[in-house]
């Protein structure tokens, strides 16, 4: 599921109700597609840009980055893209899509196994999967869900994939994964560690073992459609920033 949200004086509201007293010249809208992991960390910092830039108006739009990145393909309005891994971003490279010397790895990122608050079924390890503790697992989808690609890495390289396929329910994004272990409709599921850290209603039980999938980093860029380039690369270097640098660590992030 992709949320679209825009940011005004008065904090996150929906697309539709965006501001309508300033002045079209007064206005700087920028479109901003990001990874659905980086939903918290981004409206902060979107709040934060607003203070220093008043006249600012971000509209994001959140969700998997296998979704942004086939909106993007698809001609949808987005002057930067934020993505959750390499490999939406290089085909939007290699499809001509980014903007000359705008492209960043900005963040790195770990991936955890997670169940319900309490850890009713005592799971201890991502060999628990293949266990009779185990009934659901939450996966994200693999084909477009960054955090399914690299559960599915892990889980190929633990011999534990084929096994426990039966298992299994594929999440849209990163964030359905979790919701779906905060309300126990799964027994598990593997996210981000800053999505488990912001949540007070799971418990990590296992960090994916060194080696057992690439990393996760993540990139920006500034699109060659464009329509506000010059606010664009203003936002860019503020999330850049020291002060920036510091609210991603503080959701979990590593700065690269």
């Amino acid at each position: 599921m992709i949320g679209i949200f825009v940011l005004t004086g008065c904090g996150i509201q929906p697309a539709a109700n965006a501001e309508k007293g300033n002045s079209a010249a007064e206005k700087q809208e920028l479109y901003v597609s990001a990874a659905a992991s980086l939903t918290d960390v981004m409206k902060e910092l979107a709040a934060d840009y607003k203070k220093e830039n008043p006249n600012s108006h971000i509209i994001f739009n959140f969700g998997s980055s296998g979704a942004l990145q086939q909106a993007i393909e698809n001609g949808g309005t987005a002057d930067i893209f934020f993505s959750a891994a390499t490999k939406q971003m290089d085909a939007l490279d290699k499809a001509g899509e980014l903007a000359p010397d705008t492209r960043r790895d900005l963040l790195v990122n770990e991936v955890v196994l997670i169940v319900p608050k309490g850890n009713a079924k005592q799971v201890q390890s991502f060999e628990d999967l293949n266990t009779g503790k185990v009934q659901k697992i939450a996966l994200g989808e693999p084909k477009g869900v960054p955090v399914g690609q690299y559960s599915e890495e892990i889980l190929k390289n633990l011999n534990l994939l084929d096994s426990i396929k039966p298992k299994v329910v594929y999440g849209s994004d990163v964030r359905q994964v979790l919701s779906w272990v905060e309300s126990g409709d799964a027994d598990c599921g593997i996210v981000y560690a800053t999505d488990a850290a912001i949540s007070s209603d799971v418990d990590v039980v296992a960090k994916a073992p060194n080696g057992s999938h690439k990393p996760v980093v993540y990139p920006a860029a500034i699109l060659k459609s464009a329509k506000n380039t010059a606010e664009a690369e203003k936002f860019m270097k503020f999330i850049m920033s020291d002060s920036s640098k510091k609210v991603f660590e503080k959701y979990g992030f590593e700065v690269k």
